[in-house]
């Protein structure tokens, strides 16, 4: 009979849970009560740590999307794609954490921040290049289809693969823009308008990249299906 009460993992940790989770690794990244110079410093770590892991996650998704696009995968890829873009959705609703960190509390605990800055977050950094390597992937499959997406979209037909790829792309697109506008105004709040952020860098280029697009050529197809729908954009907008 086995004895469910015996724990089997080796490692660290009193139980298998603790052994196979790390959690004793995990809960001691966070700076201890004797380090910290301000309470808050638990909250700002935990938002940060835990979005780096969601985005390990995300990240790992779209890097196997990729991989499923490349070999014609188009279903599989963008459930993928919606596990990313799910994961992106996550980290921005925890952003509402930041809410409860006052302005001055923040300026206390950025005196031990050093030059740390999220533009160096190993996440974010791995979106970047999980979206550049996205893109190729899903328009050379495109290519090779000879598909045309304004007629693609035309069609009507949703349940069109490459068209579902499209959208979960397109989703996943607007996830991170979102998350930047989220951020942009968590940024200000706390810290305020025209000041420079632990880099140096003002922190109104933070608007700048809410308009960033990594799939441009798919919010182009949008833009073309309104100009020559059956309405057409320029006679839909034409004064009365």
């Amino acid at each position: 009979m086995i004895d469910h009460a015996e724990q089997v993992l080796t490692g660290e940790g009193d139980d298998d849970y603790a052994r196979y989770m790390r959690t004793d690794t995990l809960l001691a990244l966070q700076r201890r009560p004797d380090e910290v110079v301000h309470r808050d410093e638990l909250l700002f770590q935990v938002v940060h740590q835990s979005g780096e892991l969601w985005l390990k996650l995300a990240c790992a998704e779209v890097d196997e999307a990729a991989a499923r696009i490349r070999s014609g995968d188009c279903g599989s890829a963008a459930q993928l794609l919606a596990r990313s873009a799910l994961g992106i959705e996550l980290i921005t609703d925890q952003l509402e954490m930041m809410r409860f960190l006052g302005p001055w509390e923040f300026q206390v605990i950025r005196t031990v921040l050093g030059h740390g800055s999220g533009a160096d977050s190993p996440g974010w950094r791995s979106v970047q290049r999980a979206g550049r390597r996205l893109g190729p992937a899903f328009f050379e499959l495109v290519e090779n289809r000879s598909v045309d997406l304004v007629e693609l979209y035309r069609s009507g037909d949703q349940d069109d693969d490459l068209r579902r790829l499209a959208e979960a792309m397109i989703e996943w697109d607007e996830r991170v823009s979102l998350w930047r506008v989220r951020h942009y105004k968590i940024a200000t709040r706390v810290l305020g308008h025209q000041v420079v952020g632990t880099q140096g860098t003002p922190v109104d280029v933070l608007a700048k990249l809410i308009a960033h697009r990594y799939f441009p050529e798919l919010w182009r197809v949008r833009t073309e299906l309104t100009e020559t729908g059956p309405l057409g954009w320029r006679r839909a907008s034409a004064p009365s």
